[in-house]
């Protein structure tokens, strides 16, 4: 019913660089391929630790979107909008704050690193400390199974889990639920149901995984089912009530390997970046102006490739033949630093020309972003209202 759902989004700083491109959206780009996707703005997100200067974010969420559009994040084939604008965010994540331990947020451990690194700003907030909370009502909401993330982003998954498990315990319950469960697993037919029945066994008195991963399966091939008798069959499975609230699955992304022009991580706070929307003039000069290998003084003395920040864009850009040059030329002093960043001055032009090219067409006509963000709005709403109809009823919080 919800599967194959994949939900990422990104806090709107303005302007992409290639390490945007590299470490995000040429994973969105294959993602929007194969399952259904949201790709969404995170501006609230944006004023967790940023509460004091919020007057560029709306110039930021145009240019980030812009930029979105330019690398090729498809609106045919992906949903694009702004979390600001789907409130249901703002409801899930109160209720869910009713019900969250206190100790769950203080213990995930972005929250004391970036205290820790944004020394200089006042985060003693309930907004800092609560933003793991609203990032798991960003994915709940939209009972999204697949959240693409880094390593260091897996404890907020776990977070995730943890509260959607706590939340259908709590309040999955609904009167008769197992005679109701029991009448929703005859509907498999009798093959379909004596298998869902040895699953669920293996699951709960075992702590078969693989059972649960079959019993799963079979539950989303099964085309007879209403939407509440399949809700009920995998709370039914996993030993809780119906289930609102999917547990999400982590989607591990590869880190970028796109360093910055002084071999550090590419980041704006460096001053070390080339945008996406690089002139090609300013390209030629920033990666001119590479720092080499320290040992290479003069032109006649031979460096070593891999204490070069430029080879680390001959890794993300050249062929092995390059490469195999690159190498060679280098160790021998056969060429100096100037030949060896060409090619990559080529090859980061070739990749930044049509991408250039699709933002100044957006850039020339701001009512077709404007237009692609509030269809994205309208359709995520949509979901959003669904799973928020479910909540409330399950929390008794439908007055009629």
């Amino acid at each position: 019913m919800y599967s194959d759902r994949v939900l990422s989004g990104m806090r709107p700083t303005g302007r992409l660089h290639l390490g945007h491109y590299h470490g995000v959206l040429k994973n969105w780009l294959r993602l929007q391929n194969e399952y259904q996707c949201l790709f969404f703005v995170a501006d609230w997100h944006a004023l967790t630790t940023h509460y004091d200067t919020p007057q560029g974010i709306e110039e930021n969420v145009r240019d980030m979107v812009v930029d979105w559009l330019a690398a090729g994040v498809d609106p045919a084939q992906a949903t694009l909008f702004v979390q600001s604008r789907v409130i249901e965010h703002a409801e899930l994540h109160l209720l869910l704050s009713m019900m969250t331990p206190l100790g769950w947020l203080e213990r995930v451990p972005t929250y004391k690193d970036q205290q820790e690194k944004l020394a200089s700003k006042d985060l003693s907030t309930y907004g800092f400390l609560g933003y793991p909370l609203l990032m798991s009502a960003d994915i709940l909401i939209y009972r999204a199974n697949r959240v693409p993330v880094g390593e260091d982003q897996i404890p907020h998954i776990e977070f995730t889990r943890e509260l959607a498990r706590r939340f259908n315990h709590m309040y999955g319950r609904e009167p008769g639920f197992e005679d109701k469960a029991r009448a929703a697993v005859k509907k498999l037919g009798s093959k379909k149901a004596r298998l869902y029945d040895e699953c669920r066994t293996a699951y709960q008195e075992k702590g078969d995984d693989a059972a649960l991963e079959s019993a799963k399966a079979l539950l989303n091939d099964a085309q007879n089912l209403s939407m509440n008798d399949r809700e009920r069959l995998f709370g039914y499975l996993e030993g809780s009530g119906k289930m609102i609230l999917v547990e999400p699955e982590a989607l591990l992304t590869e880190a970028s390997k796109m360093p910055g022009l002084d071999g550090q991580k590419m980041s704006k706070s460096y001053g070390n970046t080339i945008s996406l929307r690089e002139d090609p003039d300013e390209v030629a000069r920033k990666i001119r102006t590479m720092p080499t290998d320290p040992a290479r003084v003069r032109r006649t003395d031979p460096g070593n490739p891999a204490k070069c920040p430029v080879w680390q864009f001959h890794l993300v850009y050249s062929d092995d033949a390059t490469r195999q040059w690159v190498t060679a030329g280098c160790t021998s002093a056969g060429i100096g630093c100037i030949e060896c960043k060409q090619p990559v001055i080529d090859a980061v032009r070739a990749e930044l020309a049509p991408i250039r090219e699709r933002a100044a067409y957006y850039e020339d006509n701001p009512d077709q972003v404007r237009n692609i963000l509030a269809d994205g709005c309208e359709k995520a709403q949509e979901l959003a209202r669904d799973t928020m109809r479910d909540v409330r009823d399950a929390m008794g919080l439908t007055f009629s």
